[in-house]
């Protein structure tokens, strides 16, 4: 039972009924290819070769048949005894030991003429004509005694080719079916381990279509088809990774907005029952909280923008020296009130291609982040130098630092080191994410490591302007 079973799942396919095909096309050409070649060997260069064996034999004949008139003095003996000349031809050709004559010695091949030009051995062939025979003369010293007839090769070789092609035909109908038996065990072969390979892939991607991010193919070897079947390994893990970052970014969202939001309800309500007065201070407390969904929507559009290649963002010839350093300048209250102390150093006359407002923002984010993460007394070193065509900015605090293994989560959105929703250690989460957006569409890099002074460092890298 379980042997039909598996005939029935085994099913010709049409890959291997195009392999069976191909495959069984090549091999025939190549036979035919090899017998026409043989064919046209034989009649050209081989025909040579025979020309010369057959004049050969008829000399070996014609001597031996000399000294047999010489002890005889006529050729009536063998006119009397015509039987005799097949024996007679096998003997001088030195074919008596050999149970069938040679293709190419066989008596009916040579005929005997006396002096008088009668024949003495007729033809075979009953042609009686001398122009399809070459001619030998026979002499005994000075005395012609007559000449020996031989069929030139190229009459034998049609009857040899006549047997050659009727073997030939045999053979080939032999190596047909033999290549047939072959090309079907091989395209057989092929045919299940490409198909078993291929319904494997075809039934991978069809649940990753219907959302089985989890499905992953084996990887067995190094061809063509496993190098495919890592790239949808990886294609897959990449789909189900974004799948869970959608699904996290998707719950963060609603947790930063669902907290500001439960703030003023839980304000407004107060106000209403009269337990907290509606007065200017708690207006203010209730338009902070509105600022604070204010910011964190338009972080959200920016990044949306960001993420549709729709950011509004015009990148023109500016001096990046200038905007840093009064960014830096304009922060020196913020950063004493964090209780940080910032040393610079920026070489002036540093040119970019940028948006002067957008890098604004940039420096806002890094700053932020700084002073909401590093503990007072804390310091703030940036530097700005020139390196191989590359502008690059050092932008590294103190204390606290960064696991290794977070490092390259950073930007991640609603990403906090500490896994807390306290905003009393930080912002809604974004800002480091913003601050990626903004290099990437400034085509810079931003590479976080660790920092000589125990905190985090961020290199910025900028392509430099070019002239010309």
């Amino acid at each position: 039972m379980a042997v039909l079973t598996a005939i029935r799942q085994w099913r010709p396919s049409r890959l291997g009924l195009k392999l069976f095909v191909i495959i069984l096309s090549v091999n025939v050409a190549i036979s035919a290819s090899m017998f026409l070649a043989v064919s046209y060997s034989i009649d050209r260069g081989f025909l040579d070769y025979l020309n010369q064996a057959q004049e050969r034999r008829a000399a070996l004949l014609a001597d031996g048949l000399i000294t047999r008139w010489e002890t005889q003095q006529s050729w009536e003996w063998l006119e009397q005894s015509p039987e005799r000349w097949p024996f007679i031809v096998r003997f001088e050709l030195g074919q008596e030991h050999r149970d069938r004559p040679s293709p190419l010695g066989e008596a009916r091949d040579f005929t005997l003429r006396a002096a008088d030009d009668r024949f003495v051995v007729p033809p075979r062939s009953g042609r009686e004509g001398s122009g399809s025979w070459h001619w030998l003369t026979l002499s005994s010293g000075d005395t012609p005694i007559g000449s020996l007839g031989f069929r030139p090769p190229r009459e034998m070789m049609e009857r040899m080719e006549s047997r050659f092609l009727e073997r030939q035909q045999r053979n080939l109908v032999l190596i047909v079916i033999s290549l047939c038996v072959a090309s079907l065990l091989l395209a057989g072969g092929l045919s299940w381990w490409l198909g078993r390979r291929t319904r494997a892939l075809a039934g991978a991607t069809l649940r990753l279509t219907e959302g089985d991010y989890h499905t992953r193919l084996p990887e067995r070897g190094r061809d063509e088809l496993s190098r495919l079947a890592r790239d949808f390994n990886v294609l897959a893990a990449t789909l189900e990774a974004s799948r869970d970052a959608r699904a996290r970014w998707v719950s963060d969202t609603a947790h930063e907005l669902r907290t500001p939001l439960a703030v003023l309800r839980g304000e407004i309500e107060a106000m209403q029952d009269g337990i907290r007065p509606l007065n200017q201070e708690n207006l203010g407390s209730l338009a902070q909280e509105v600022g604070q969904l204010e910011r964190l929507v338009a972080d959200l559009r920016l990044l949306s923008q960001s993420d549709a290649g729709a950011l509004d963002i015009q990148l023109a010839p500016m001096d990046l020296s200038d905007c840093l350093a009064s960014r830096l300048d304009d922060a020196d209250r913020w950063l004493v009130e964090s209780g940080l102390t910032l040393t610079e150093r920026i070489e002036p006359g540093i040119m970019i291609r940028g948006d002067a407002q957008r890098l604004r923002q940039l420096w806002n984010n890094l700053l932020d982040n700084s002073c909401a993460y590093t503990q007072p007394p804390g310091e703030l070193r940036v530097t700005l130098t020139t390196q191989q065509g590359m502008a690059v900015v050092t932008w590294e605090d103190s204390t606290p630092g960064v696991p290794e293994g977070e490092l390259a989560r950073l930007t991640e959105r609603l990403y906090r080191v500490e896994g807390s929703r306290n905003r009393a250690s930080g912002g809604s989460g974004l800002g480091l994410s913003i601050a990626s957006a903004l290099v990437n569409a400034h085509g810079a890099t931003l590479t976080p490591s660790a920092s000589s002074l125990g905190g985090l460092r961020w290199t910025l890298r900028f392509p430099l302007l070019t002239t010309g």
